[in-house]
C-alpha cells in the first residue's frame, strides 16, 4: 500500500514505515501530524482525487529536525571577470509514516 501526498509544494510517493525529509515546519519531536491532501492511495486498486482524495489521510510521526549539506551556487560570466559565488543549507524535519487511512 502507497499514497501520494503534498506537503509545502511539493508531492511525496510514501508507505508505511519510511523516513521523509519534509521541509521545517513547527512540530515538537515525537507527535503526530496528519496530512490530508493525500492525491491518490493505491491499496489493492489505485484511487485517484480530484484534486484530493476523500477521507483519506496520512499519519506521519515527527522525529527531528536539522539541517542538510551545504549546496554551493557557483555563478560565472566568461570573459567578464564577474564570479559569484553563494551557499546555503536547507531546514528540514524528518517524519516516519505511521499510517495511511484511505
Amino acid at each position: 500500500m502507497y499514497a501520494i501526498f503534498k506537503h509545502s509544494g511539493k508531492q511525496y510517493k510514501v508507505s508505511v514505515g519510511d523516513i521523509l525529509k519534509l521541509d521545517r515546519f513547527s512540530a515538537q519531536a515525537k507527535s503526530t501530524v496528519e496530512v490530508n491532501e493525500v492525491l491518490a492511495v493505491c491499496d489493492k486498486e489505485l484511487k485517484v482525487g480530484s484534486p484530493y482524495v476523500a477521507n483519506a489521510k496520512v499519519v506521519l510521526e515527527v522525529i527531528n529536525d536539522g539541517k542538510d549539506k551545504k549546496v554551493i551556487i557557483f555563478k560565472k560570466r566568461r570573459r567578464k571577470d564577474s564570479k559569484l559565488k553563494r551557499g546555503f543549507r536547507r531546514q528540514f524535519t524528518r517524519v516516519v509514516v505511521k499510517d495511511i487511512k484511505a
